[in-house]
């Protein structure tokens, strides 16, 4: 009977020193488990001053933002690409830093126009093209987008608007100084260019 006692306690005991082991592990995992998302969640955020006054701000993950960066991504390039003044300098510099948003086929449209004697061109005539975005369709899960725009292209005796309807993908690429949003146009292509309007200048 003492021994069948000993041993109930025995085993009372193991279980207890089981459960109290049990939870300190639980306890512990725990623990560290919520230290490494607090360290995470403070890693995440950030403090910018705006007039000597610490405003807290939340870092976001590429795929939280990729849409926005995508159309960003894309108005920039069509922006460089586009925006053009009778200045050899100013051109090479646009298209210098459109080039860094684009793959070799926007390379080959540039050499196309250049070898047409488009850009000389513009000098000739002192040409100013504009770009204005209407729209930007992009498709997240085939990294795809539709670019809708109007161009506008003054000239001495006129000015005339032209649409324009661009296609292409995207390819994530590290984010550098001259890529800040990490991706890179590919397969870009000119879906449609066509006048729509064209006014003639009052010359006094």
């Amino acid at each position: 009977m003492v021994i069948k006692n000993l041993e109930n306690k025995i085993r009372l005991t193991g279980i207890v020193c089981t459960a109290f082991l049990a939870g300190c592990i639980i306890i512990s995992v725990s623990s560290i488990w919520t230290a490494r998302t607090m360290v995470a969640d403070a890693h995440r955020k950030v403090y910018v001053l705006d007039s000597n006054v610490p405003i807290l701000v939340r870092q976001t993950t590429m795929e939280e933002t990729l849409d926005v960066e995508a159309k960003s991504h894309v108005e920039m390039f069509h922006h460089y690409f586009f925006t053009l003044a009778p200045d050899d300098k100013y051109i090479r510099y646009t298209m210098e830093k459109a080039m860094y948003l684009v793959d070799e086929t926007g390379l080959a449209q540039y050499n196309t126009l250049k070898e047409k004697g488009f850009y000389s061109n513009i000098m000739g005539t002192s040409a100013v093209f504009s770009i204005f975005c209407d729209s930007i369709r992009f498709d997240r899960e085939k990294m795809e987008f539709t670019y809708y725009g109007r161009q506008r292209i003054e000239r001495r005796s006129n000015i005339l608007m032209r649409e324009l309807v661009t296609a292409g993908q995207l390819k994530r690429v590290p984010r550098t100084e001259n890529n800040p949003h990490g991706l890179l146009i590919v397969n870009w292509r000119t879906l449609l260019n066509r006048d729509i309007e064209q006014k003639t200048k009052n010359s006094y």
